[in-house]
């Protein structure tokens, strides 16, 4: 699957609704996002619990599918994609980081790493990807032998090692402190600069919005505001 090259940008939504259930039990997750997403951009999706941006980046990571609208990923119509070629569209562009690590507790950082290059059609070296994180030293622990932020670090590994042009991130600081969040937030500046992968981050801290190229308010399933900041902040001139 190509994304193309006649888009500037990475995602185009339309319309894009999601409703789950029937009737008056109906829950509206999405009302109708219109979107743009410039490639390459640092983006935060930002708003509380429940508002639809986890929901959003699932429709656009291709783990959900829409009830209306369009969903575009360069050329590609998402909302249009059978189930096969979603999970063609998952393996070979997107990569995924959750608030909880998700690695194989028998496996070392370097193996939980193999796992993804194995299947990859492009994937970076398995040293590469855990350098770019600054865990060389650690590449031979177990999950069991580091501290979370180490282990989100690992996470972050393993969804670059496939060389993704999108890195969808779910409250990756969610569960880390001040400090180590930090650390998890200059990885994944270090991944949109240095690889150039879009970074799509959902997220309920504001603070970390202030490191974004573009922060998308959302509420109530939809959109409330776009802010573009001009000069977006380092990881370390962000206040907790």
């Amino acid at each position: 699957m190509d994304q193309g090259r006649t888009s500037e940008f990475a995602f185009v939504t339309e319309d894009l609704k999601k409703v789950y259930g029937e009737g008056a039990a109906a829950v509206h997750a999405l009302r109708g996002v219109s979107m743009n997403v410039p490639r390459g951009e640092f983006v935060v999706l930002l708003g509380p619990s429940g508002s639809g941006k986890s929901t959003l980046l699932n429709i656009l990571g291709g783990l959900d599918s829409a009830t209306s609208g369009k969903a575009m990923f360069g050329d590609v119509e998402l909302t249009a994609l059978s189930d096969a070629r979603l999970t063609r569209y998952r393996r070979e562009h997107v990569g995924f980081v959750f608030q909880f690590y998700n690695l194989m507790p028998s496996l070392t950082a370097r193996e939980n790493v193999e796992l993804v290059t194995e299947i990859s059609e492009n994937p970076l070296d398995v040293n590469e990807a855990l350098s770019l994180v600054g865990l060389t030293e650690r590449a031979d622990h177990f999950p069991a032998q580091m501290s979370g932020g180490e282990q989100q670090r690992v996470a972050i590994a393993r969804a670059v090692a496939k060389n993704p042009n999108v890195l969808f991130c779910d409250e990756p600081t969610g569960a880390l402190d001040s400090s180590t969040g930090r650390a998890v937030l200059r990885v994944l500046r270090r991944v949109n600069k240095e690889l150039g992968a879009t970074v799509i981050v959902v997220t309920h801290a504001a603070a970390t919005a202030e490191m974004a190229n573009r922060v998308i308010h959302f509420a109530d399933g939809d959109i409330r505001e776009v802010v573009v900041n001009e000069h977006p902040k380092s990881p370390d001139e962000i206040v907790w």
